[in-house]
C-alpha cells in the first residue's frame, strides 16, 4: 500500500473539513496577445508540431487556445490563468477562482 492509499485522519464516512496544503505554483495569464509566452511556458503540444508558428497562431486565433490537461483538452478563454500543477500538468483557471485560491508568492 502506498502512502497515498494509507488511511488518514478524516477518512471517516461523514463529510469532514480539509484545508488546502500550501503549494507554490507557476501561472501565466492568457491575454490573447501573449501566445508565444504561453507556449514557452506550457510547451507546444505534439498535435501542433506539424504546423509552422504562423499556422499555429492562426488556428488559435480562429478556434481559441486549447490546454492539454491530464484528463482532457480544455479551452482557455482570454483572461484565464494557465497554471502548472504539482505534477507538471497544465490547466486553465478563471481569474475569480484563481484569486480566491492563490496569492502572489
Amino acid at each position: 500500500m502506498s502512502d497515498i492509499d494509507a488511511p488518514r485522519p478524516g477518512d471517516e464516512i461523514m463529510p469532514t473539513n480539509y484545508r488546502k496544503l500550501p503549494v507554490t505554483i507557476q501561472a501565466i495569464r492568457w491575454s490573447g496577445r501573449n501566445l508565444r509566452q504561453v507556449i514557452d511556458f506550457t510547451g507546444l503540444h505534439q498535435s501542433a508540431e506539424k504546423w509552422t508558428w504562423d499556422e499555429y497562431a492562426d488556428v488559435v486565433r480562429v478556434h481559441g487556445l486549447k490546454i492539454f490537461t491530464l484528463e482532457e483538452p480544455m479551452m482557455a478563454t482570454v483572461g484565464d490563468y494557465i497554471i502548472k500543477g504539482v505534477k507538471g500538468e497544465f490547466y486553465a483557471c478563471k481569474p475569480d477562482i484563481f484569486w480566491r485560491t492563490y496569492e502572489r508568492a
